[in-house]
């Protein structure tokens, strides 16, 4: 039983009404969070042992249906889009790593907001709502942390090549990006 009683036409108005505005409002929130806040990883954007570094998104075959997922990164006044990197840098590449944080905490904010659809729903709607809710942010969260662990990935194999490399020696040709920057290319 809800805790507001409300018709069924009202009732799905309303639920898709929120869901808009969750997603707004969480993505205007992390769009204003201060880059300091997100340019390191918490409890809840650190790597977890279970991830193997990236590798385990890529069993749930990642590469292939992330790129069809929509990106809203640059939807505020002066937010990043993450659907391709500016350049492969090294400080480019932690600029891009704070962003897929902003992502990662915009959608688990956004899923956390699905039990309030228990105040106008009916319990099984509510379930279902927040079914709903963490089944939509999950493959985005995904996606973030699967991008950021490949740029961990790869920021870790250039510090171990520099610390082999002697002053003027060409760069190893591991650090040679030869497919573009964007999408499933990204280094």
């Amino acid at each position: 039983m809800a805790l507001i009683e409300l018709p069924k036409i009202p009732t799905v108005l309303i639920d898709v009404a929120a869901w808009g505005l969750i997603h707004a409002g969480t993505g205007y929130l992390v769009h204003r969070m201060n880059n300091r806040r997100l340019d390191h990883d918490t409890w809840l954007t650190t790597p977890r042992t279970w991830e193997r570094s990236g590798r385990i998104y890529e069993r749930v075959a990642i590469r292939r249906w992330k790129d069809k997922l929509p990106e809203a990164g640059a939807i505020f006044a002066g937010g990043v889009s993450k659907k391709s990197l500016p350049a492969s840098h090294d400080s480019d590449l932690l600029v891009f790593a704070t962003e897929t944080r902003r992502a990662e905490v915009g959608h688990f904010l956004a899923a956390a907001a699905s039990p309030l659809f228990f105040v106008w729903n009916s319990v099984p709607v509510g379930v279902f709502m927040v079914v709903y809710g963490i089944g939509v942010n999950v493959p985005f969260i995904a996606i973030q942390r699967y991008n950021r662990l490949r740029i961990a990935r790869l920021l870790a194999r250039r510090s171990r090549m520099s610390r082999v490399g002697r002053p003027g020696d060409a760069a190893p040709s591991s650090w040679r990006v030869e497919r573009g920057t964007t999408g499933n290319n990204m280094p």
